[in-house]
């Protein structure tokens, strides 16, 4: 999958160039943040909660369709901070992306299922031996089979995997072209509330429920202080999400137009909170890691802590701490 990005000039006229060689840098550093986001995601929860009122102008936010992506704006320095699923970030910390974790949410992992609609004879994830699995390549909707593929002792082409965008996934997947779809939230809760899907599969015991706010690693040596800023504000708005469900839901359902009980039903069984990078987010992230490797999708050695930074707690606590 490629990104095609606009590039970057700078155009310097005569009286530019006269000015001193520091000039370009403080530009640099009076530009918004550049925040990568996934519909619905960290913008729409940090509105909701209002954190986001002092700092009008102080964040670019740029939107994507799924995590693979963000990863690849990061990667190509169109971002310098975003958050996606551990899964696609671990795949491009693997393949030489310049960035690293600087927090990490937490959430129940109901809401990452393999769903299969309400007729269907599948019962568990078993019966879908030789079945046809939509998911997206290199997602958390991936690394969920491969973990209930180890987790039955099933080998890998015990199902066959479709690799899609999430709305392609969809369309297969209602059309029947796909047996079962590997997905996370909304469309987990948005299957179950409106079209009676079931769940084979969820992730609790098999998958850690871990998602990354990962920088570039740029971002992080040269704006320290504004990713602090933005992790702490996220923190907090999480935290009031928590505290406010159907003040959220009813902000992020006419944001999406989704309806109403289907965002109460993710955000009820979530519980979603951001988490500073600790010994046992490393100890999750390396066992995700270790299960690509065994799976053949990581051909080169990576350690989680050569891609976790730990230095950013102290603002993630501020964020998790009552004002």
């Amino acid at each position: 999958m490629s990104l095609h990005l606009p590039r970057r000039s700078l155009l310097l006229g005569a009286a530019a160039l006269a000015a001193p060689l520091a000039a370009p840098r403080i530009l640099r550093a009076q530009a918004p943040l550049r925040v990568g986001d996934q519909r619905g995601n960290a913008r729409a929860v940090m509105e909701a909660a209002g954190v986001l009122k002092e700092i009008e102008g102080r964040i670019a936010w740029s939107e994507f369709p799924a995590a693979a992506p963000l990863v690849e704006a990061l990667n190509a320095d169109a971002i310098d901070t975003g958050l996606v699923g551990d899964a696609p970030f671990t795949f491009g910390a693997a393949a030489g992306v310049p960035a690293k974790a600087i927090a990490a949410t937490r959430q129940r992992q109901d809401g990452l299922a393999i769903l299969v609609p309400k007729d269907s004879p599948a019962r568990s994830f078993a019966d879908l031996r030789g079945k046809r699995i939509a998911t997206g390549r290199g997602s958390i909707g991936h690394q969920l089979v491969l973990a209930a593929l180890e987790a039955g002792k099933l080998p890998q082409d015990a199902v066959t995997f479709v690799f899609l965008l999430p709305s392609d996934a969809k369309a297969a997947y209602s059309s029947g072209a796909v047996d079962a779809w590997s997905t996370w939230e909304p469309y987990v809760s948005q299957e179950e509330v409106l079209a009676g899907a079931r769940r084979v599969q969820d992730g609790n015991g098999i998958t850690p429920g871990l998602s990354f706010q990962a920088a570039r690693d740029d971002a992080i040596a040269g704006r320290r202080p504004e990713l602090e800023d933005f992790v702490r504000r996220l923190a907090q708005a999480r935290a009031w999400a928590n505290e406010n469900i159907p003040a959220y839901a009813k902000s992020w359902s006419e944001l999406m137009k989704v309806p109403e009980p289907v965002a109460v039903q993710w955000f009820e069984r979530a519980r979603t909170r951001v988490v500073p990078i600790d010994d046992q987010v490393a100890a999750d992230e390396q066992g995700n890691i270790d299960l690509y490797t065994r799976a053949g999708l990581v051909r080169r050695r990576v350690r989680a802590e050569d891609i976790l930074d730990r230095s950013f707690a102290a603002a993630i606590g501020a964020g998790n701490t009552p004002s």
